[in-house]
């Protein structure tokens, strides 16, 4: 078995191990699957598993931005990982999924993220559960009944305009000091733009992308910050209440809509979990947002038998954070526990679950300079 990357020739083979793991795309999505992976393949971001010619494993990972406390840093997402029926179960997932790790760490990635199909494979070589896609059923007509309270110039939006929407979740992600969300970058943003199916709405600091799902509307982004805009979105999603019942939107745990509602006893809620893994502990570390107001010194060993573990103090304060190597006994983390600290999750949680052991006089340092509710709007 050898790994190289994919190139444009193996697209057709590409296509065919997908068929076989997720089912076949249709024709017309063919052509602009084709043209959306090129760029992937020209920045070395697709790697294939070939037993001779033949391809019998694929995967890809895009560098996205994504959000911790509010600080931007790149993350390599993982996705179309696709194994052949007859390649199953002869570790050949397993390889690719190193291979993958070791290329987005050459690329400058220091943090991964995925929506895992299967939990075992991937926690088996350090990833670990973090935050959720958290999508929320609501009675259009309680939406239609928010009012704006302002005047907001809303315009409709299409390609060109990936740049702006960009700026925005910036600002929004930065001032709510959010922790999980992803931008795809200007140009991803200016294809999915394109799609003729979808409502597209910006104003100065929000914007809005929906569509028609059966006899309901789907939500699939909705940021802003500012209460005008919150409000004027909103409410021009909930008009749409003369015909559609209800409205399926993908929300934040504590997104604002949901103090805006005028009734809210029961909410049918449905989470997608996503996976989350540190590939370099120094880069992540510092590139990760933190509150202002915590402080933590500690000694933390991190056992990562895929890409090397070792010892580090965490000296972080003031909002920013840095790991150096260090000598001696402290915390001891899995790569899958100190990735599930990183992403919020308590030690006292990681302790019980086996994954952090050791001098227990750090933990509530930890907890609160990494404290976090991650979760994500995008799914890919």
């Amino acid at each position: 078995m050898e790994i190289r990357d994919i190139t444009p020739k193996d697209l057709d083979d590409v296509l065919d191990v997908r068929r076989r793991s997720f089912g076949p795309l249709p024709a017309a999505d063919r052509e602009k699957w084709c043209q959306a992976t090129l760029p992937v393949l020209a920045e070395g971001r697709y790697l294939g598993v070939f037993d001779g010619s033949r391809l019998a494993a694929a995967a890809r990972l895009r560098r996205f931005t994504q959000w911790w406390h509010g600080r931007p840093q790149p993350m390599a997402a993982i996705a179309g990982v696709t194994v052949n029926p007859e390649d199953r179960g002869r570790g050949v997932g397993n390889s690719l999924m190193r291979a993958v790790m070791d290329r987005a760490a050459e690329l400058g990635d220091a943090v991964s993220a995925l929506y895992p199909a299967t939990t075992p494979i991937y926690r088996g070589v350090g990833y670990e559960h973090a935050g959720a896609m958290r999508t929320v059923r609501l009675p259009a007509e309680s939406l239609r009944r928010i009012r704006p309270s302002g005047q907001v110039e809303l315009r409709r939006m299409g390609p060109g305009d990936g740049g702006a929407l960009d700026s925005v979740l910036r600002r929004a992600h930065a001032a709510a000091r959010s922790s999980g969300p992803i931008s795809y970058g200007e140009q991803m943003w200016d294809q999915l733009l394109g799609n003729e199916n979808d409502f597209l709405y910006l104003a100065d600091d929000g914007y809005v992308v929906y569509r028609w799902k059966g006899d309901d509307i789907e939500v699939e982004n909705l940021v802003a910050t500012s209460p005008d805009t919150l409000r004027a979105l909103w409410s021009m999603v909930g008009s749409a209440s003369s015909i559609a019942r209800d409205i399926v939107a993908t929300v934040a745990p504590d997104d604002p809509v949901l103090w805006l509602l005028p009734d809210r006893a029961k909410e049918q809620v449905t989470e997608t979990r996503w996976m989350f893994r540190v590939l370099d502990v120094a880069a992540a570390v510092e590139r990760r947002g933190y509150p202002a107001q915590a402080a933590c010194d500690a000694v933390v060993t991190v056992d990562d038998p895929t890409r090397g573990g070792g010892t580090w103090r965490l000296d972080i304060s003031g909002g920013s954070g840095t790991a150096t190597p260090a000598e001696g006994a402290g915390v001891t983390l899995s790569v899958n526990g100190f990735s599930a600290l990183y992403a919020g999750v308590p030690p006292y949680t990681l302790r019980l679950s086996g994954l952090m052991s050791g001098d227990d006089r750090y933990d509530q340092a930890l907890e609160a300079a990494f404290a976090a509710r991650p979760y994500m709007l995008d799914y890919f």
